[in-house]
């Protein structure tokens, strides 16, 4: 419901201004022209929705990777029916986040632009700093050095300091009428000088193809726009690490199952087998130390015909856990193996009582930090999924987004916090020794409860985007 919210984009009025006033595609229509039928993965598509959930999101734009001729390409399409494509922080978060997904796979950039530039009342959150709006100019330079193509689209506005975006890719297409590229647009023209002038005298499609040179192609429509571009990116004779065809069964139990395996109840702690024997080829899988630390599990298995090392919780992530999963790890870094971590943390142990536990629980953290720094160093490509909790410690040793995963996915399920809102059961002290307010606690209790939610972490951009159990696979 949340994902079909989201792609009704900026409501009914802003939708008819689109497409009746300013005679333009949908921003998914013209992903449809310019990508192949399959595969295709949109990436955070929730980010920027607001609490409660179904409110617009506020990213105005799509990022996401699929294929162009055969060619895997990153994409950033502006949505202009969400406050006009105005770009505001969290749409500036996931700009960056699409780029570095380009520069960490090397892959193609695609830029479709229509956008009213950044929305100037929250300046401060998206234009000094070196995590906000200039990073993205920043990063074209340094993808282009790194001799990894851009190809932009300027499909509609394109203000102020997003006229960067395509002026700094390789090749820009420009489509006619509906195209405008300037840094300041004609109400700013007309209150500094008094001059009334048209989008296009000023900066349209045939200024900039004929007389400025900022556009490299002339499109009279945005079909002819996209088609131009797939015509670009086939002769870009750029040829990425081959994909091998590889043969490969499904597993032997459906994957629709997974849907009620999904934990709910985060007191106990799923098998985390019945999850894997859903997941592999085959459901097939070659267990490394099956019979030590059994919390974790740990083992060789293939998703769709790729080798994978699996590092999955299953249960308090204990001492011999911890041991074993710093071995498992650096084992699959020396190989060159990438590591598919499930995420699914247990209920916190008891603290300690009595010298004894408090040593083996001094242990155990230091086995969980061999395990972080092993998880920290290891050159592999890391995907995580968070198939329950993910709390506390365990979510950096089982490489949460703290610890740079290519890509972290949630199941609707997940839950994301310091700590679990279940185990404030009891009130705690205070420094000075009086208790807490039951009040307060209750309140901290359902801001936990609320900030856990796999949706809000996705709205944030903790993650690459909630999925069903049973797409997992296929993601």
């Amino acid at each position: 419901e949340l994902l079909e919210g989201v792609r009704k984009g900026g409501g009914e009025d802003a939708i008819v201004r689109h497409t009746q006033r300013n005679k333009k595609l949908f921003v998914r229509e013209r992903l449809k022209l310019l990508l192949d039928e399959e595969p295709f993965l949109e990436l955070s598509p929730l980010a920027g929705l607001s609490l409660p959930y179904g409110d617009v999101p506020a990213a105005g734009c799509l990022t996401g990777i699929g294929k162009i001729c055969g060619v895997w390409c990153v994409f950033v399409a502006n949505d202009a029916t969400v406050k006009g494509g105005t770009i505001y922080p969290i749409g500036v978060k996931k700009q960056l986040r699409a780029q570095e997904i380009a520069l960490q796979n090397r892959l193609v950039s695609v830029y479709l632009v229509d956008s009213g530039g950044a929305f100037l009342p929250l300046q401060s959150e998206l234009f000094p700093d070196k995590s906000h709006g200039g990073r993205i100019f920043y990063n074209e330079a340094i993808i282009s050095a790194m001799k990894i193509p851009q190809v932009a689209v300027v499909c509609g506005s394109c203000v102020a300091g997003g006229a960067y975006v395509p002026t700094m890719a390789e090749e820009a297409v420009i489509v006619d009428q509906i195209g405008a590229l300037f840094l300041a647009g004609p109400p700013l023209v007309r209150a500094a000088t008094g001059e009334y002038v048209s989008p296009e005298e000023l900066g349209g499609a045939k200024l900039h193809s004929r007389v400025s040179g900022c556009s490299d192609h002339f499109a009279s429509s945005e079909q002819e726009a996209f088609e131009c571009v797939r015509n670009i990116i086939s002769t870009l004779n750029y040829e990425p690490v081959p994909e091998e065809a590889v043969e490969h069964d499904g597993p032997l139990y459906s994957s629709e199952e997974l849907l009620g395996l999904a934990p709910r109840d985060y007191r106990c702690t799923l098998p985390v087998k019945l999850v894997l024997s859903r997941l592999l080829d085959g459901s097939r899988f070659q267990e490394f130390k099956a019979d030590y630390g059994t919390t974790l599990v740990t083992g060789f298995g293939h998703v769709e015909g790729h080798l994978v090392g699996v590092v999955a919780s299953n249960g308090e992530l204990s001492h011999p856990a911890a041991l074993k999963g710093s071995h498992f790890v650096q084992l699959c870094a020396h190989r060159g193996t990438p590591i598919l971590f499930l995420q699914n943390t247990a209920p916190c142990a008891a603290e300690p009582t009595s010298p004894s536990q408090a040593e083996a629980h001094s242990n155990r953290l230091k086995a969980q930090a061999s395990m972080m720094a092993a998880v920290a160093c290891a050159a592999v490509p890391k995907i995580t999924i968070v198939i329950g909790g993910c709390f506390g410690s365990e979510s950096y040793a089982m490489c949460g987004r703290s610890f740079s995963p290519n890509f972290l996915f949630l199941w609707p399920n997940a839950r994301v916090a310091l700590v679990d809102s279940r185990h404030l059961s009891t009130v705690p002290q205070a420094g000075d020794g009086d208790c807490i307010d039951e009040s307060e606690l209750e309140h901290l209790k359902q801001k936990l409860e609320e900030e856990s939610s796999a949706f809000y972490s996705s709205a944030r951009l903790w993650d690459d985007g909630v999925i069903l159990p049973q797409n997992t696979r296929k993601v």
